[in-house]
């Protein structure tokens, strides 16, 4: 594994995975996209541009990191995607969000051109992605995970292996969504405390010194001072993430009434216009929808 081909460079994961990549000697050649200031350092230090993810075929490996499915499927199985020109023994890892039903299908298809399709989706924010220090939770075959462990190595600073093909993709998903109902369950008690007459400031104190603590309760904690950056993540992709855990449940007859709850308090932050915006402007919509005050004005 020498030359990598990777698709999403430009993205605020994906720039650090690709820098430490190159760091550690790799080979990097990179899909275009319309802008290409992100990747000015990347082909500074001797990444090659291409035109099309087909011309990445030729790679040892190629690591998809893009929003969800759909990117993914028009990346690998698109006109120009990489299967249109694949070699034999080519290795596909989608570190991306992914629905495992589409994994799956997705792996079918390699697998009739002789390529191997991994998903190893990841955990932590852009920060940890220029630090090297993401965690990554695999889905591949021993053997598969053995020959694609240096590269994951080169920004993971923990690796993961969580069973087959899909299985990645399945606990990124359960992972995603016990993080977001931290998140949109402090949110809301926020709201209903202050409206109560109780500083937030004040849960924070009592949550901070007992068993309910976590990072991303301390994250949206910030917001009480103002601070939204502690969760780099934007919302509408949380939005999607669940999107996808529900349809992960229904698939397999498991009622979510949480994750249903969850993935409506995300769709309404959402339509109140913070979408664009990191998770912990949750706090923001619970203003607007309740008239509540709860971060500085």
């Amino acid at each position: 594994m020498k030359h990598i081909g990777f698709i999403g460079a430009s993205g605020l994961m994906g720039h650090g995975i690709a820098r430490n990549l190159q760091a550690r000697g790799f080979d990097l050649s990179l899909t275009a996209h319309r802008n290409t200031e992100r990747m000015a350092d990347l082909l500074a230090a001797g990444a090659r541009l291409v035109t099309s993810p087909a011309e990445l075929g030729a790679c040892d490996a190629v690591l998809i990191c893009v929003t969800g499915s759909p990117q993914v499927e028009q990346t690998l199985a698109g006109p120009q995607g990489v299967l249109s020109r694949a070699r034999a023994g080519l290795i596909v890892i989608d570190t991306s969000t992914s629905e495992p039903e589409s994994t799956r299908r997705l792996a079918a298809q390699c697998a009739e051109r002789g390529v191997t399709l991994v998903d190893a989706p990841l955990a932590r924010t852009p920060v940890e992605a220029e630090l090297g220090r993401l965690n990554t939770m695999v889905g591949a075959e021993p053997a598969v995970l053995d020959k694609i462990r240096p590269v994951l190595a080169a920004y993971c600073e923990n690796i993961f292996h969580v069973g087959g093909p899909g299985a990645g993709h399945v606990v990124k998903l359960l992972n995603n969504f016990i993080g977001q109902a931290i998140c949109t369950a402090t949110a809301e008690a926020f709201a209903v405390g202050a409206l109560a007459g109780v500083e937030p400031q004040k849960l924070v104190e009592v949550v901070s010194a007992g068993a309910v603590n976590s990072g991303l309760f301390q994250a949206m904690a910030k917001t009480l001072h103002g601070d939204f950056s502690g969760l780099q993540f934007e919302l509408d992709n949380a939005r999607k993430d669940l999107r996808y855990y529900t349809h992960l449940a229904e698939m397999v007859n498991v009622p979510s009434l949480v994750g249903e709850a969850v993935h409506q308090s995300l769709a309404t932050a959402s339509a109140l216009g913070q979408g664009k915006k990191f998770v912990t402007s949750l706090v923001t919509a619970q203003e607007k929808l309740t008239g509540a005050r709860i971060a500085p004005q």
